[in-house]
């Protein structure tokens, strides 16, 4: 884009921008004549995508601020109104949002219930920060037709971003994300109310208690054996940290009703948008759980447990033999709750007819090897917990299985279907229950893990991204898609390709015979998966919300012997290997 075109847009965003900070910074590099910034801050518009928005916060069109936000919402509330006509005309529409602890969080919140309210919405609003499952619990709950939470999870400080859900509680879907996107694309007016006025017409409703004692509340009958955490809680030392985000008050409050004892990290307690005690507030990051694994250590704990900045992820970690922590991965946890829910639903007589665990198509397979030993079917869906949501929904509506456990690999879990997103709040919950479950039965979490290893074989999975900002990054991406799409992996660490799925194109097929293919049987998605020979599955995949490319590994290596140690090394092996040829084709696009 050239430099006049950039400085008229820079100049028009500074005309309708009513925010007087973003408004200055952009005023400021127009005075400096700083052009790399403003280019990259104006070359494009920041896109409604398929979930919402996410992008560095900052003035201009390519970054999250109050004129997104505004035109977002704005777009938002067109397609309620066009896809309920009769609800919109007799008022009755509603939505409720809700925010996190990231700056600016509040006042984008705000701003997008004043646009809603303004288009004749009963609009409900946080009165403080909230977690994304309480969200999505508190849709369902008072039956709204719409909800956003503003917040960018997991993402570094300097992030922001919103996501739209449909009147189920679950993240929009097709049609109707590239319906809102279209809608959003088209607003030439955004519609405005006051504060005061909202308040006073009973167009905007403050909550908080209400919701929130409902939602703990339905967190805790989730639980099997509340009676088991009764009477050996003290036997339990828990150390927490919400990382500076949402958590604290939730898992604080749930877990210490149930009688156990919770130490939460005192320098990440407090919410914090600038994430001063991490670079990358994320659970799935050892170094994000420094701080709890050195509280965890000084206070014995016999688990640490972690929540993103909206506390829908969870991450874990629970001392080893030699009483060090070690990590528990995402894929890990899912199949420890998929085996302990399952377990626990089979000896206590709950199993419903049909039972089905729902994961993502980069998550472990290991999940389906569990479920299938209690007698429950998996099934695959795309990357992201709205996928999870639709599958859960598609068996309410047909029947055919009854849901039980939802997960992905990147430290996501729903035990229940009042939420339809990832929930951190409930699998702390959970995860407390079966770290005393298996204690009562003289095991530790590391130790079941071991024995589902031996049982099932033992699979280890790793991810491998890289990051491509900037203009030319998507394009980038879309070029390393592109060419394993045409050229293929034919080999892996010298392991065949027996099968691909291309997700894109809806296909699945041997690349022996190209040209005979099979319908993949899931809703388009621009990512390619490579079947090896000994079951090794490798998934690459564009970030939806990230300018990243990720490469996701699962590997399985028989157990022999119960000799898991040999079966850990021959996976390291295969996996470094695998990670070479992975990098060698991420640099030769660099």
């Amino acid at each position: 884009m050239d430099k006049d075109t950039i400085i008229t847009r820079a100049k028009a965003y500074i005309a309708e921008e009513k925010d007087e900070g973003f408004k200055k910074e952009v005023q400021q590099m127009l005075d400096a004549g700083d052009m790399k910034e403003l280019e990259d801050r104006f070359y494009q518009n920041l896109e409604f995508g398929t979930g919402g928005l996410r992008g560095i916060m900052g003035g201009g069109t390519n970054r999250m601020n109050t004129l997104i936000i505004n035109k977002a919402t704005q777009g938002l509330a067109n397609y309620f109104i066009k896809t309920f006509p009769e609800k919109a005309k007799a008022g009755s529409l509603s939505a409720v949002i809700a925010y996190d602890s990231r700056r600016h969080s509040d006042t984008f919140a705000e701003a997008t219930a004043l646009i809603f309210a303004a288009n004749g919405f009963k609009t409900y609003l946080f009165t403080g920060l909230r977690p994304t499952p309480e969200l999505s619990f508190a849709i369902r709950t008072l039956g709204c037709d719409t909800g956003v939470v503003v917040t960018a999870s997991h993402n570094p400080p300097a992030y922001n971003g919103y996501k739209a859900y449909w009147n189920d509680g679950a993240q929009v879907t097709e049609p109707h994300d590239t319906g809102i996107i279209d809608e959003v694309n088209a607003v030439t007016q955004v519609k405005h109310i006051g504060r005061e006025e909202a308040l006073k017409k009973g167009s905007l409703i403050l909550i908080d208690s209400e919701i929130d004692e409902q939602y703990w509340a339905m967190v805790k009958s989730q639980l099997f054996r509340p009676e088991l955490i009764q009477e050996r809680a003290k036997e339990a030392k828990i150390v927490y940290t919400p990382l500076h985000g949402t958590g604290a008050m939730h898992v604080e409050k749930v877990l210490g009703d149930l009688g156990l004892t919770v130490i939460t990290v005192p320098e990440q307690r407090e919410p914090d948008g600038r994430f001063p005690t991490v670079s990358y507030p994320n659970p799935e990051e050892a170094a994000a759980l420094k701080l709890a694994l050195e509280l965890g250590a000084r206070e014995k704990a016999d688990v640490v447990m972690a929540t993103d900045p909206d506390a829908d992820r969870f991450g874990s970690a629970v001392p080893g033999k030699d009483g060090n922590f070690v990590l528990i991965t995402g894929n890990q946890m899912g199949v420890l709750l998929t085996d302990y829910i399952l377990r626990s639903r089979q000896e206590l007589g709950k199993m419903p007819p049909n039972p089905a665990v729902i994961r993502s198509i980069v998550t472990t397979t290991m999940a389906d090897r569990v479920a299938k030993s209690y007698g429950a079917h998996t099934e695959e869906c795309l990357t992201g917990f709205k996928w999870i949501a639709s599958v859960m929904a598609a068996f309410e509506q047909t029947g055919t299985h009854q849901y039980v456990f939802g997960f992905e690999e990147s430290y996501g879990y729903n035990v229940e279907t009042a939420v339809r997103d990832k929930d951190g709040i409930s699998a702390a919950a959970m995860c407390a229950e079966m770290t005393l479950y298996w204690r009562s039965r003289g095991k530790s979490l590391l130790e079941r893990l071991e024995e589902l290893f031996s049982a099932h074989g033992y699979y280890e999975d790793r991810s491998i991204s890289k990051s491509f900002p900037g203009a030319s990054g998507g394009a980038v991406m879309s070029g390393i898609m592109a060419k394993l799409r045409s050229e293929g992996l034919t080999t892996l660490a010298g392991k065949k390709v027996v099968k691909i799925r291309d997700v894109g194109e809806g296909t699945v097929y041997n690349p022996e015979t190209p040209a005979k293919k099979e319908n993949a049987h899931l809703p388009r998605s621009n990512v390619l998966q490579f079947y090896l020979e000994d079951g090794t599955i490798v998934s690459a995949r564009p970030s939806g919300t990230e300018p990243k490319i990720k490469f996701y590994i699962n590997c399985p290596v028989p157990v022999e012997k119960g000799d898991i140690a040999k079966a850990r090394r021959e996976a390291a092996s295969l996996l470094s290997r695998i990670e070479t040829e992975i990098h060698g084709i991420l640099d030769s696009a660099s």
